[in-house]
């Protein structure tokens, strides 16, 4: 229940018609959100193997960022908006809380979406295609797998009732971190052709960066903080992967 729960919230496909999940499985989906990168992941895969058999490869990257937003519904460009409108507008933990709940995307979430695309299509691009296969795949994985330790490091800023998604997460227990790092080192182990060290460990930085100026500003997390961060992780990710790949030839 918990696995189907987690597709259910991470992504706008039809999942919810193969069976009622009760809503305590709702409390359980992070562990399991590397696990719908694999889904995610693996269908941007597909659609940049399908375009580039006829486009050009920055149309065929193109598309396959395209292809996530419309599976997941923006469901994490959104929380990047509104953590750069939040952290950018606001000075006190109430101000940043307020902006971050607001609708509406002003002008820091605007042009953090504009900068954020506008790298990651470059350093896609910049890339041959038979590389950005696994590099597609295993940046979504890790990226959500490091940005789900936010629910282990950090409490919820905001009370449950005050939440978006009306749901706050529960931390990981044992087995659930032990499945979630699975789910999450799969991809290294199986796929990426490069030496990972540098590509590894570039979100994992980013994460450490970001959970301390989530702590110091809102002495937590949100479910905006989540998806800011794994975008900027996996943005990271295709960074150290850039240099690893300019070093090893």
């Amino acid at each position: 229940m918990n696995i189907l729960a987690a597709f259910i919230f991470f992504t706008r496909l039809p999942f919810w018609r193969i069976r009622e999940v009760p809503a305590e499985s709702f409390k359980h989906v992070v562990p399991y959100w590397p696990l719908t990168g694999w889904l995610t992941g693996g269908i941007m895969v597909g659609v940049l193997w399908l375009a580039s058999q006829v486009l050009p490869l920055s149309v065929a990257v193109l598309l396959a960022l395209c292809s996530r937003l419309l599976i997941t519904g923006a469901l994490h460009e959104d929380g990047l908006a509104d953590f750069f409108d939040g952290f950018g507008g606001g000075t006190t933990r109430e101000r940043t809380l307020a902006i971050m709940k607001d609708s509406h995307t002003g002008s820091y979430g605007v042009i953090g979406l504009i900068l954020y695309f506008l790298l990651a299509w470059a350093l896609l691009t910049s890339l041959p295609l038979r590389l950005l296969y696994p590099v597609l795949l295993t940046g979504d994985v890790w990226a959500k797998f490091v940005a789900a330790q936010l629910i282990n490091f950090l409490p919820y800023a905001r009370k449950e009732e005050e939440s978006k998604a009306r749901v706050v997460y529960n931390r990981m227990s044992m087995s659930e971190a032990a499945i979630a790092t699975c789910y999450g080192l799969l991809p290294f182990i199986l796929l990426f052709p490069l030496q990972p060290w540098l590509a590894a460990a570039a979100p994992v930085v980013v994460f450490i960066l970001l959970a301390w100026l989530m702590k110091r500003r809102l002495q937590g997390y949100t479910g905006d903080c989540c998806g800011a961060t794994f975008l900027l992780c996996e943005l990271s990710f295709y960074i150290g992967t850039v240099i690893t790949f300019s070093l090893w030839r």
